[in-house]
């Protein structure tokens, strides 16, 4: 009886371990996270949280770090947080030259079937007394499904910057054979002069409806665009606000707009005598918590969040016509030794239905904007 109680005891585990199979090993291959360590680097940095760069979003393949200049910058090493099982080359951690422009990773996922290239940069912050948009830079952005859509970017003394965002990544998820003029946010040929940028606001399909959001609102904004939460919190998809060390007073530009014929509530019923409005607003804000902690602003606080110094908002009127407009910010003056600091950021948003956040517009509402100014205090 020993002797068979002895062998149940050797052969069952055996057993069991035959009739568990091996967990597939993991096909990701995104880097989560991004940062900086090291006393000897933190005087490139204009504060602190700026060294380390967190929940990179599954569209984005470009990591941008901002410093104070690119003169004398050393071999850096850039440490990675990567999704489990990955690898990444050149090595997590190893220094790199990244003083002549952006340096390529590439990762692999465990199961070795996928790579995914990221571009890492280091940047300086452009600082001016007035910024042209003029939306003639356009690129062709390929979402992992294959569909294609254009992205806006600037050129500034030669170096390219991704500054701008829309939700065109979001409506890819559920649209993989469309073009990039069929999105709802892409740039157009006919401008105020030359190019221009086309907002319309379209329907998601049946997919979309499913989810309780029915249309979708062209947008675009300064800031980023983060895929990973639009069908579960498609408000904390928009992250607004780039840096500035100058305080925006003023906005001018040139837009037409066209309503759609039928507005429609956020479960598609028509409602009666209501018609859809375009938006354009901007946004001064705090960068930075009382805890120290970097921030940015989203679809649920853009307009309300109590780390706004000032703003400003316009409903365009409809019009065919290219029609000029002027906003002023209006509100409070910001900390000038945080402003030099780069503690501050600032968003310019452009949207075809002011009530898109919340899934209410009317499909077919077109808004065009083109040679916007932002103009900035001492």
């Amino acid at each position: 009886m020993r002797t068979l109680k002895l062998c149940l005891m050797l052969c069952l585990p055996l057993f069991f371990a035959a009739c568990i199979k091996e967990e597939p090993k993991n096909d990701e291959c995104d880097i989560l996270s991004a940062w900086v360590e090291g006393a000897e680097y933190e005087s490139f940095f204009y504060q602190g949280t700026q060294m380390r760069i967190d929940n990179i979003p599954s569209n984005s393949t470009e990591i941008v770090f901002q410093v104070r200049t690119k003169s004398g910058l050393p071999l850096i090493p850039v440490h990675f947080a990567l999704t489990p099982g990955a690898t990444i080359t050149p090595a997590n951690g190893s220094p790199q030259d990244f003083s002549q422009g952006p340096v390529t990773y590439t990762v692999t996922s465990e199961d070795g079937q996928w790579t995914r290239s990221y571009s890492v940069d280091f940047q300086t912050v452009s600082t001016h007394t007035s910024c042209l948009f003029s939306f003639e830079h356009v690129a062709v952005d390929t979402f992992s499904n294959g569909c294609t859509y254009h992205v806006f970017y600037e050129l500034d003394n030669g170096e390219r910057r991704n500054i701008w965002a829309s939700g065109n990544a979001g409506v890819g998820i559920l649209h993989a054979d469309w073009t990039p003029e069929l999105f709802p946010t892409h740039s157009t040929d006919n401008g105020y002069q030359g190019k221009g940028a086309c907002l319309s606001t379209q329907s998601t399909g049946d997919f979309g409806a499913a989810f309780g959001k029915p249309i979708a609102a062209g947008n675009l904004f300064l800031g980023k665009f983060n895929v990973n939460a639009v069908l579960l919190n498609p408000l904390k998809a928009t992250e607004f606000g780039i840096p500035t060390d100058k305080q925006p007073v003023k906005i001018t530009g040139w837009y037409k707009y066209h309503p759609g014929d039928t507005f429609t509530d956020a479960t598609m019923q028509p409602v009666a005598d209501r018609v859809d409005q375009g938006h354009i607003y901007a946004v001064f804000f705090r960068n930075q918590d009382a805890g120290g902690n970097p921030v940015a602003l989203y679809g649920d606080n853009v307009l309300s969040s109590d780390l706004i110094v000032s703003k400003a908002q316009l409903v365009p009127a409809a019009t065919d016509e290219w029609t000029r407009f002027e906003m002023t910010f209006e509100g409070g003056t910001a900390d000038p030794a945080i402003l030099a600091a780069m503690g501050y950021s600032y968003t310019v948003v452009f949207s075809s239905s002011k009530d898109g956040d919340t899934f209410e517009g009317a499909i077919g509402s077109t808004l065009f904007v083109d040679e916007v100014t932002v103009e900035f205090g001492n």
